[in-house]
């Protein structure tokens, strides 16, 4: 298999939440098992993992205790991940850090190790981007929405910083869309995850138009 599309021994970041290729993720870092990692992939410019946790929380607690007794809670997350790039970085105060990512393309792990300090990581494959496929006419809306969204945030004179979503905005492709407001509305983590792994971003997007006809908010 071509080393260009597998990582080892690559750093993961298990969260709540799923990171969608061309999605943006703040995070603020204080545990140690990930201080070290993010300064050193930050001046690197290299990228780590995002997966989703299915089991276990965010943070590892003092006292928590892992069912092998080495002090760290049981985690459990997908298979199938994002990598993130840091296009962010400053420490505000010593033993924090506060980034900004970019998910950049998915891969799937082959193979997982936790470390003794709690840093999981993995040798993963990098799965295909999104085939770039024209939006058909009875899933317009779903863009048209999006754009009016995003026309509403412009209208507010926010900073870069502070939008959703980054420029050029690929509203004319099922994959983008579809990322974003996947992105943007109130579903369990579990269905973004879901939708995240589908290979198809024409069906990923009409999940999407099901779930925004059902809120009403695609017109």
């Amino acid at each position: 298999m071509s080393d260009a599309l597998t990582l080892t021994s690559l750093p993961l970041f298990p969260l709540g939440t799923v990171l969608y290729p061309g999605g943006l993720l703040p995070l603020q870092i204080f545990e140690v098992r990930y201080l070290d990692m993010i300064g050193k992939y930050h001046k690197a410019g290299a990228p780590f993992g995002v997966v989703s946790l299915t089991e276990g929380a965010e943070v590892q607690r003092p006292g928590d205790s892992g069912p092998n007794g080495d002090g760290f809670a049981h985690e459990a997350f997908s298979s199938v991940g994002t990598l993130a790039s840091i296009t962010e970085f400053s420490v505000p105060q010593p033993g924090l850090m506060v980034i900004r990512c970019l998910g950049i393309q998915r891969f799937e792990i082959s193979r997982r190790e936790k470390l003794k300090h709690g840093l999981w990581i993995a040798d993963v494959t990098r799965l295909d981007d999104d085939q770039s496929v024209k939006i058909p006419e009875d899933l317009q809306s779903t863009a048209t929405a999006l754009a009016k969204l995003i026309q509403s945030l412009q209208a507010r004179d926010l900073p870069a910083g502070q939008m959703p979503m980054l420029p050029p905005y690929q509203l004319d492709d099922c994959g983008w869309v579809a990322n974003r407001w996947c992105e943007l509305l109130p579903i369990p983590t579990a269905l973004k995850q879901r939708l995240m792994m589908l290979d198809n971003p024409l069906l990923r997007l009409e999940l999407v138009g099901d779930i925004l006809e059902r809120t009403g908010i695609s017109f």
